[in-house]
């Protein structure tokens, strides 16, 4: 996924923050957690370009483990559980939640080591075959990339509020 990790944050973000209304939080640290956390896998870019210079595919990095997404998660969960603050646990678990969904968004179409650091092993559900220069135009070019345009139209629906079903009544 190139460009769909933040909308889809939105989307699990608002969602959720809507499932869990009945919970006293600040929904603007809420959202800012589970954005956060949508797009935070993707830091090790920085250590991919600048310190690594490409010699390693950067989900093979820590940030991109989905043992530690969902470690996290789960942990965030029983925090959530015993916590008798349940705000902070509520923030740790939008995070990780988002971080987690962005593990599993890049599996569609990119390769993952689903069994990291265990095993040596990428799993990716569509490959997109290397036909373009830059790289990224192979999966802008790829019919997959009409899932993220999918994905971003939900996410502006729920920005401004449009529920498609009701506007025909």
């Amino acid at each position: 996924m190139i460009i769909g990790h933040f909308p889809a944050g939105y989307i699990l973000t608002k969602l959720l923050a809507n499932r869990l209304k009945n919970y006293s939080f600040n929904s603007n640290h809420f959202f800012l957690a589970g954005l956060i956390g949508a797009i935070i896998p993707d830091v090790d870019m920085f250590y991919f370009y600048l310190i690594d210079h490409q010699q390693h595919h950067h989900h093979t990095y820590w940030s991109h483990y989905p043992l530690l997404w969902l470690s996290l998660t789960l942990s965030s969960i029983l925090w959530f559980q015993i916590s008798t603050k349940k705000t902070t646990a509520l923030l740790g678990f939008i995070f990780s939640i988002n971080g987690f969904m962005h593990i599993l968004l890049d599996t569609i179409n990119g390769d993952m080591w689903w069994l990291a650091p265990f095993y040596d092993v990428s799993f990716a559900i569509i490959t997109v075959p290397a036909r373009y220069h830059p790289w990224w135009l192979n999966f802008i070019l790829h019919w997959s990339f009409g899932f993220e345009i999918l994905v971003i139209g939900w996410a502006i629906l729920l920005l401004f509020d449009i529920n498609y079903f009701k506007l025909g009544s």
